[in-house]
């Protein structure tokens, strides 16, 4: 049995690169273990690279033109196939609540609204600060804040739905999918030629490494170290009465990094925790679930009378310098990378899918992948 390429790992980013793969009319094939921990399902889904302060230059760039890319990619799923996406624009506020945070708040904002005035967009009308008054209109549940960024334009996206989506999608088109583990890489000399699973050999053009946290266990047998480990995730899914329209409420960012992302069905999701060492235990714990409340009653005290409805656990793929790893095997033909996102792989993945199938399919790239290889470590 042969195809035209391989993918490995069926969260956003590898069920990305398999749809567009397909879309270019290359016979595929998606090998899915469907880990327990993935991040793709415990992510928050937050899009908004206009407010973020934390990542290096190099993740903005890709950030921004992944973003970018999110709506027409929308527009082609829902008409490729029937199911939700997940996806709405909803806008996003940073807020500081305490005396503490008016430093970093101010120096959060100096860095959002030059980035802003260096690129021209976005606009004022749609980036800018508010008063307190107008942040608790468009989040009740927030307590009264000393400071408060608002972009008009960030989305939200539910990474189990979007997966969903594409995953129905490319089946459509031809996708083969086997909901199984990878055992090893089946090589030629320097060249990846297919993957060996359930004992039988399966043959490829070129095999896609998309196995997120899971990823550098690839590393041995290609003879480089995969630098990607797990980063256990916390995050809670609250409840609020039928009352609370939480359709129409907007995303908050709390200046020490945990946030809160409203969605259509009475539900406020909050979180999370960044557990670098955790290793691949997908566990729940007392500390990082007291971590996530006590932050987000702190800056929304109305979410005290909350059920907590759900909390899930995503093992992130970390990277120590915060960026993603895209692209080819130094030494070896045919075998690419994409892993590494960390916990903004729901904001990176679709638009990483495409970039990996376009390599593949020899087409020109609207961006240098240089600092995103595995040379750079």
């Amino acid at each position: 049995m042969s195809y035209d390429a391989i993918v490995i790992g069926g969260g956003i980013v590898g069920m990305s690169t398999a749809w567009h793969l397909v879309h270019a009319g290359a016979r595929t094939l998606l090998v899915d273990r469907k880990d327990t921990g993935r991040a793709t399902d415990a992510g928050a889904g937050i899009l908004s690279p206009a407010t973020n302060t934390r990542d290096p230059d190099p993740w903005q760039r890709l950030a921004s033109l992944a973003v970018e890319y999110y709506p027409g990619l929308i527009d082609n799923l829902e008409a490729e196939q029937p199911g939700e996406t997940g996806f709405a624009v909803c806008g996003m506020m940073i807020v500081a609540v305490s005396d503490d945070e008016l430093e970093p708040f101010d120096i959060a904002r100096r860095h959002i609204f030059d980035r802003r005035n260096r690129r021209g967009k976005p606009s004022e009308e749609d980036l800018g600060e508010i008063t307190s008054e107008e942040a608790r209109k468009r989040f009740p549940a927030l307590a009264d804040v000393q400071g408060a960024i608002y972009y008009r334009n960030a989305a939200r996206v539910d990474g189990r739905l979007l997966t969903g989506a594409l995953r129905r999608a490319a089946k459509a088109r031809g996708l083969t999918v086997r909901e199984t583990g990878v055992d090893g890489l089946e090589m030629t000399n320097d060249a990846v030629t297919g993957v060996i699973t359930e004992g039988e050999t399966i043959s490829a053009g070129d095999v896609v490494i998309a196995g997120g946290a899971w990823s550098h266990a690839f590393g041995l047998q290609l003879g480089v170290q995969i630098p990607v480990e797990p980063q256990r995730g916390q995050i809670i899914h609250l409840g609020l009465p039928p009352a609370a329209d939480t359709a129409s409420w907007t995303i908050v960012s709390a200046v020490r990094g945990h946030y809160m992302v409203p969605w259509p069905d009475n539900r406020v999701v909050v979180g999370a925790t960044r557990e670098t060492g955790s290793g691949f235990d997908a566990r729940t714990t007392v500390a990082g679930v007291r971590e996530v409340l006590g932050e987000a009653l702190r800056v929304a005290p109305g979410l005290a009378a909350a059920e907590i409805r759900e909390i899930r656990v995503g093992l992130r793929p970390y990277t120590q310098d915060l960026l993603p790893v895209l692209g080819p095997v130094p030494g070896r033909k045919n075998v690419w990378l994409a892993t590494g996102h960390g916990p903004t792989g729901l904001q990176l993945g679709p638009y990483s899918g495409k970039l990996i199938a376009d390599l593949i399919q020899g087409r020109d790239l609207p961006l240098s992948l240089d600092a995103y290889r595995i040379t750079r470590f």
